[in-house]
């Protein structure tokens, strides 16, 4: 299955530990397409339809008519086998988003 930056497949995130979101649920992918080409795992970031809109650290998206949000404080490398099945892909307005806000979370901060 070839695996693209922006994707959204459903994905089986169990067994997990803590307060990690669980369950077979939407992901998108963030790894470059490269990474995804070459190594056995990829980057994700878990999709909720659970909205909290005063988190910084949430994206709201609709996903096959469903309002959800991308959760960027979730974000975790996982096995390409737990990937299921490919059910879209994030817009290049809501991807850029994402990529803003990954770089403001685990970037480096300007002096």
């Amino acid at each position: 299955m070839k695996i693209e930056r922006y994707s959204i497949y459903w994905a089986n995130l169990d067994p997990v530990v803590g307060a990690e979101i669980n369950k077979t649920r939407p992901v998108a992918v963030v790894s470059d397409d490269l990474m995804n080409l070459h190594l056995q795992t990829v980057v994700v970031c878990p999709l909720t339809t659970a909205i909290h809109s005063s988190w910084r650290s949430r994206i709201q998206i609709s996903v096959k008519s469903k309002e959800s949000e991308i959760a960027v404080d979730q974000i975790r490398t996982i096995s390409k086998k737990r990937l299921i099945k490919k059910i879209g892909a994030l817009s290049a307005d809501e991807a850029a988003r994402v990529r803003l806000l990954i770089t403001e979370m685990y970037g480096e901060k300007s002096p």
